[in-house]
């Protein structure tokens, strides 16, 4: 199974968590890819992702199967070379548009599950989602919770997905340069949530799965993949609400969810190595 995760140096304990709770799920060999970039000018200082977390990482699934991996790839003169200034300052820039330079990377295969790094699995989807056949699509996703009302293409059905879990199709994107059209248009227009504004609005072939895949409000029955976004709150007043996988206390206390205590458990223990090992550094 092949999964692509983007970000810089804080994407670190929730990639840990979701990595932890693909472990425990996935019976397939997990080929990890994490895109990061290292920025430093009077407006930015993003530190990439550090090779001891990624060498922590790549042991700790090799625990599991020697054939797993955890690689990084630090494309920084490739984002560089499109950088989107427009939205820069927005808030979900600019590691969260990482994604939109898969196609650049000779080495990324085919097709492959992009993961927000709040991402954790609750049961095995191999079969029922990443096995799809998925060749006449770019991606497959699941709706927006809260976009699908307002940014539809469509007026006559939902049609906006969020790019926390997609299924990529890298083969198509290439050919209908997708990823590119997309880049151009965070160079060009400034939008609320830029990479996943153009990806719904330059898609042209696109599968709309399940709830399930992307649980993005609260846990339910049937979730299978579930992703920590922010929520609204309506009593006593409208509010958001952000809690992330890592802070576990509210995850207890404000979300009551206690479905994924083994995996925090763990993460909690390994955590402390992890954290032992950098001060040796």
């Amino acid at each position: 199974m092949n999964l692509l995760y983007c970000g810089d140096e804080n994407i670190a304990d929730g990639l840990f968590i979701s990595i932890l709770s693909l472990l425990k799920n996935i019976k397939e060999n997990l080929n990890i890819y994490v895109l990061t970039i290292n920025l430093k000018d009077e407006n930015f200082d993003i530190k990439g992702i550090s090779d001891y977390t990624i060498d922590f990482l790549d042991k700790k699934v090799k625990e599991v199967s020697i054939d797993n991996f955890v690689k990084k790839y630090d494309i920084t003169e490739i984002f560089k070379k499109e950088v989107p200034n427009i939205n820069m300052e927005t808030r979900f820039t600019p590691c969260c548009m990482l994604r939109l330079f898969a196609d650049e990377i000779d080495e990324i295969p085919d097709k492959i599950l992009y993961f927000d790094n709040d991402v954790v699995v609750r049961r095995d989807f191999t079969q029922d989602f990443y096995n799809l056949n998925i060749d006449d699509y770019e991606m497959a996703g699941t709706l927006d919770y809260y976009g699908k009302w307002f940014f539809k293409k469509n007026i006559f059905r939902f049609d906006y997905l969020n790019s926390g879990v997609l299924l990529l199709n890298l083969k198509k994107i290439k050919e209908t340069g997708l990823f590119k059209k997309a880049r151009n248009m965070c160079q060009e227009k400034k939008m609320f949530m830029p990479d996943q504004s153009a990806l719904n609005k330059l898609c042209k072939f696109k599968k709309i799965m399940p709830r399930k895949y992307n649980e993005q409000r609260k846990l339910r029955e049937d979730t299978v993949i579930q992703h920590f976004t922010t929520s609204f709150r309506f009593f006593p007043l409208v509010r958001t609400v952000t809690i992330k996988p890592w802070q576990i206390d509210k995850v207890h206390l404000y979300l009551k969810n206690f479905e994924y205590d083994d995996i925090l458990s763990q993460y909690n223990k390994e955590k402390e190595n992890l954290n032992r090992v950098m001060e040796e550094v």
